[in-house]
């Protein structure tokens, strides 16, 4: 599926696009669909960053993690 996209350009970003279409020999539409396709392999799809084993199990005691009681000794 084709779509037009419009873009002002400032006056330092045209005379980029103006000799990357003068070197490359492309036509400006192929100099913006080749950047597109760079950034979006630079950025790609955010990763799920997960910790490993949260969630995954369960002691029992419902307020382990902020009585002090249980923490008593932890980390020594």
């Amino acid at each position: 599926m084709k779509s037009n996209v419009q873009a002002r350009l400032d006056h330092k970003s045209q005379l980029a696009l103006d000799e990357l279409v003068r070197r490359l020999g492309w036509n400006p539409s192929r100099v913006v669909r080749e950047r597109l396709h760079l950034l979006a392999a630079c950025y790609g799809k955010p990763s799920t960053k997960r910790m490993i084993g949260i969630g995954r199990f369960a002691s029992g005691v419902p307020d382990l993690g902020s009585n002090k009681k249980h923490l008593r000794g932890f980390g020594r």
